[in-house]
């Protein structure tokens, strides 16, 4: 029996208690929410961890024992604090999977991978429709999906998006007030995959609808680890004899 991609879905879980409206979109949290369609699929395995749980529930083992993290953040992103962030981006190093979603465009990590202020962009909420359009039907995080996407209402993003040019550009989004953004975004950071996918304003049901499931599950698929050779760095002794060294002995 194949093993179990697990999956580690982080929350800030703060609009959820503050706000009502929220709160019955997301009775359980939108880390529950994701964990638990995820949960249906076979082959994944979720756990979920909240902002203010202690070291906001990445601590012990969580970390060595997650495969893909999914980070959800708005409002809290400074709170962070900065070590668990670096424990973070070392296990991407090390070949753990990334999906940032929405406004975790501002978090600590992602601009930590991306080197660049994500946060800058132009946004407005008025609940306009929005289209996301495949240009890489090829990919693995698309398979399943039509050619687009429609939304009915959500907080639109626009470019200029401050991130650096992604490896691959998954989607591209329209919005119904004229204005376009780069929604899916694929990176590699040592040996882990980082993918941040745009949809999710937490006072509409996006992470309800069915296509956005899928790409998040195709995500989590793409950016599992790979069982790939380790990286050996540092001064090594040559594979083969050198006779320029022989010469010099």
């Amino acid at each position: 029996m194949a093993k179990k991609i697990r999956v580690t879905v982080w929350n800030e879980y703060r609009h959820e208690k503050r706000n009502e409206k929220v709160a019955q979109i997301y009775p359980k949290g939108i880390h529950g929410a994701i964990a638990e369609f995820l949960q249906k699929y076979p082959d994944i395995e979720t756990r979920t961890a909240t902002l203010d749980e202690p070291d906001h529930g990445l601590g012990g083992d969580v970390l060595d024992d997650t495969d893909v993290l999914i980070w959800w953040g708005h409002t809290a992103h400074e709170e962070v604090k900065d070590e668990i962030v670096n424990k973070v981006y070392n296990r991407i190093l090390d070949g753990m999977g990334l999906i940032v979603l929405h406004s975790g465009h501002a978090s600590k990590i992602f601009r930590k991978v991306c080197g660049t202020n994500s946060d800058q962009l132009r946004w407005r909420e008025i609940g306009e429709m929005e289209r996301i359009w495949v240009i890489e039907p090829g990919h693995p995080i698309v398979e399943g999906l039509d050619e687009y996407i429609e939304i009915p209402h959500v907080e639109m993003y626009g470019e200029r998006f401050d991130i650096p040019a992604p490896e691959t550009l998954v989607f591209i989004s329209w919005f119904e007030g004229g204005e376009v953004f780069r929604s899916g975004c694929c990176y590699t950071r040592g040996k882990g995959k980082i993918f941040y996918f745009r949809p999710g304003h937490e006072t509409f049901p996006i992470y309800h609808q069915k296509e956005i499931q899928r790409v998040i599950y195709n995500a989590v698929r793409w950016a599992k680890p790979v069982d790939g050779p380790k990286p050996i760095f540092g001064n090594v002794e040559p594979l083969e004899n050198i006779r320029g060294e022989q010469e010099l002995s």
